[in-house]
């Protein structure tokens, strides 16, 4: 394995004459390399250069990708990785992703074109998944090391890792154990061979001693910078989650474009309303329109005073506001029928400056196509000629204005552009309404509305309706027809299992499914034990992946057993128990959730147009592209646009969004490098190499003619 590393030193010498800077005199102040903040991201088609990729794509980080099964995939060579701009050496890539430490056979020309480029420029190089070889700084595993399953494993970021690129963690790093049957992480744990300049950032302890191995850790050799991760994993585990800020921290010495938040949101529907609750018996919903049995009473769920004072109280406990989604009708019609009185809107209005609102239509009527309930699913009414029978313009804008008229009356705090409609009607619902109500649009320019909630199970895309941009919404499986554990389970146990259980069946005819159950949830435990670990699991991975999407319930999940605390509270938990304190979780209300959204779509088209350009010269970034683009960049503290802080402080860097203007974006480092200053003759000089690490985010030449 050595004669590749040899091989690949013995070539990088002469391929460094092809890495130049421009020709200086004898004196000259030797122009510092530019280097543009794009990463290498050189793919196999394994799991993890995807999940590196997609957590840049998902920043919005520029990258360009080379995957090496395509035979018209281009050539990496030393024109490849730089050039010269103006009259300055110009490398490409801030950052190298490979596969593992040397992807490339034997020989290759293409892994010491990349030696030599790393070696010039200081560029960093990422193994995203590498074997533990002496190649790689580590012993190989079978002296004292161990190969094999983490599932379950508690992994732990070490003093060097806090005080580097994995500091917004607070030290714990758990691998995910989801299936007793499943193997689902490998790695190899080994320390680092004798001699080398290696440091841990997570380790392990090696099964059966007291050692540690590493899993994450940085090499430092022949004049080059690599992390070297040893343990294979996917975009959507959580230990990969939980480290994918600090590679990226890491690769780009935390100069980068692009920006991430762990974002959590939770929308409650249907406040002052009432909920129909799930028949175990009938096996549906009294109330709803499929659940026809002549036998079929409804059996309302709705929250008290007490209930709005310990959503209150949980709030002001956890730091975290809850949006509350009302539909006021539900308020008039129970004072009707209780002779003017109604506690529960009167608490809410006493606490409203507790809660976010949303406007979610004053009756909560379905508002795409009138529903013909003659059949069970329902279908679109048609008119006589044929056509879908829609609920029209008017009636969809007092659905909309009604409702904020009370609100505004009782002096909720609204956004008046916000809107959640009634089961997200109005927008397409398959199979039986293929397209948007096309009233809709137009009474949402009637009434103002700028984001509309959308059911991102069904229309996870952001997209325009009439005035409206979409907002998708995750639905959390805490049902809205169970204010009890019991209730939850047993719909649960109808869904899920199979009709040989007692279950519906859905299970065996879509086999896709992911949770469907081998066997009922007992319903003294189902809850607590399968269902809250199961939904903690699946928010909390959205929270950890940069996904502000907001996830909703319904007010019946905080009445009676207030079955919606342990998942948020599971949620919230976890995540304190994982991250630093400069690492909060960020709980943002609709109409910003739906702009951050709208301003990475924006971002990303113009990146894949290619109209950025960004680079970094010594200790200056400068950002070009189209007047008004909102950039996202996230740098080094100290990092200074105009002489005032740049960013917001978030997970120990700064970073945030800037509107371009016609002048270029320029953004100021902490501690600049100086000049270095040539004193041989005139002729090509290699780029400079660094030989000692300085401030995150910013290189140090020496002297030209070194390279390490």
């Amino acid at each position: 394995m050595k004669r590749i590393v040899s091989t690949t030193l013995l070539a990088t010498g002469a391929l460094l004459a092809g890495l130049v800077l421009p020709t200086s005199t004898a004196g000259a102040v030797e122009p510092l390399p530019r280097v543009d903040l794009r990463v290498l991201v050189v793919t196999d088609g394994g799991p993890a250069t995807q999940a590196i990729a997609a957590e840049l794509q998902t920043a919005g980080t520029p990258y360009t990708e080379i995957d090496l099964n395509r035979a018209d995939r281009p050539v990496i060579d030393a024109a490849y990785l730089a050039d010269s701009v103006g009259g300055r050496a110009r490398a490409k890539f801030q950052a190298v992703v490979l596969p593992n430490d040397n992807p490339f056979p034997a020989n290759s020309s293409e892994m010491a074109a990349l030696v030599a480029y790393e070696q010039a420029y200081d560029i960093p190089q990422v193994d995203a998944y590498t074997y533990a070889r002496p190649e790689a700084g580590l012993q190989y595993p079978v002296y004292g090391g161990y190969s094999g399953s983490l599932d379950g494993v508690q992994a732990q970021v070490t003093t060097a890792g806090r005080n580097g690129p994995f500091g917004y963690l607070a030290g714990a790093v758990p691998f995910e154990d989801n299936s007793p049957t499943v193997g689902e992480s490998y790695a190899y744990l080994s320390t680092p061979v004798a001699g080398a300049d290696f440091t841990p950032y997570v380790e392990a302890t090696i099964p059966g001693t007291t050692k540690k191995g590493s899993l994450v850790g940085e090499y430092q050799h022949d004049g080059r910078r690599e992390l070297v991760v040893t343990f294979v994993y996917n975009r959507y585990q959580q230990q990969f989650r939980l480290l994918a800020r600090g590679i990226v921290e890491w690769m780009t010495d935390g100069v980068h474009l692009g920006a991430s938040r762990n974002y959590f949101a939770v929308h409650i529907d249907d406040v002052l309303a009432a909920d129909d609750r799930w028949n175990s018996t009938l096996n549906c919903t009294p109330g709803d329109v499929d659940c026809t049995d002549p036998n079929a009473v409804p059996d309302p769920i709705r929250m008290t005073p007490a209930d709005v004072d310990a959503a209150v109280t949980w709030q002001n406990t956890r730091g975290f506001t809850l949006d509350l989604a009302y539909n006021a009708a539900g308020s008039v019609d129970h004072r009707e029928e209780n002779n003017g009185a109604d506690p529960l809107a009167d608490r809410l209005v006493t606490q409203r400056n507790q809660f976010r609102w949303i406007n979610h239509t004053y009756t909560h009527a379905f508002l795409g196509c009138e529903q013909d309930t003659s059949v069970v699913p329902w279908r679109c009414a048609t008119l006589p000629n044929g056509s879908v029978k829609w609920v029209s313009r008017a009636a969809v804008s007092d659905e909309i204005a009604l409702n904020r008229v009370w609100g505004q009356s009782a002096g909720l705090p609204l956004e008046n552009g916000e809107l959640v409609t009634g089961e997200h009607s109005g927008l397409r619902v398959l199979p039986q309404q293929p397209t948007d109500n096309p009233n809709l649009g137009l009474a949402l320019g009637d009434n103002g509305i700028t984001w509309l909630a959308s059911d991102n199970s069904r229309d996870p895309g952001q997209r325009q309706v009439g005035s409206a941009t979409t907002v998708p919404r995750y639905p959390m499986n805490i049902f809205y027809n169970a204010g009890r554990a019991a209730e939850q389970v047993d719909e649960y146990n109808w869904i899920y299992t199979s009709r040989a259980q007692g279950g519906s069946g859905i299970c065996e005819d879509n086999p896709a499914t992911t949770t469907c159950l081998p066997a009922p949830l007992d319903p003294a435990t189902g809850y607590t034990n399968h269902i809250v670990p199961l939904e903690r699991q699946i928010a909390l991975g959205h929270v950890l992946a940069n996904d502000p999407k907001p996830h909703f319930i319904h007010q019946s999940n905080l009445a009676e057993d207030r079955i919606a605390y342990p998942v948020l509270d599971g949620v919230l938990d976890s995540y304190q128990s994982l991250f630093a304190t400069s690492t909060p979780v960020v709980n943002l209300r609709m109409k910003d959730i739906g702009g951050e959204l709208k301003r990475r779509t924006a971002w990303q088209t113009a990146v894949s147009a290619g109209q950025i350009t960004a680079y970094r010269i010594g200790g200056a970034v400068t950002v070009q592209g189209p007047t008004g683009l909102a950039v996202p960049a996230t740098m080094p503290a100290g990092t200074l646009r105009a002489g005032t802080a740049f960013g917001e402080a978030y997970a120990g860097t700064r970073s945030g969004w800037t509107a371009l203007t016609a002048t270029p974006l320029t953004l100021t480092l902490s501690a600049p490098p100086a000049p270095v200053t040539t004193t041989g003759a005139p002729g090509p000089v290699p780029a400079p190499a660094p030989v000692a690490r300085v401030p995150r985010g910013v290189s140090a030449p020496v002297a030209p003619g070194t390279d390490g």
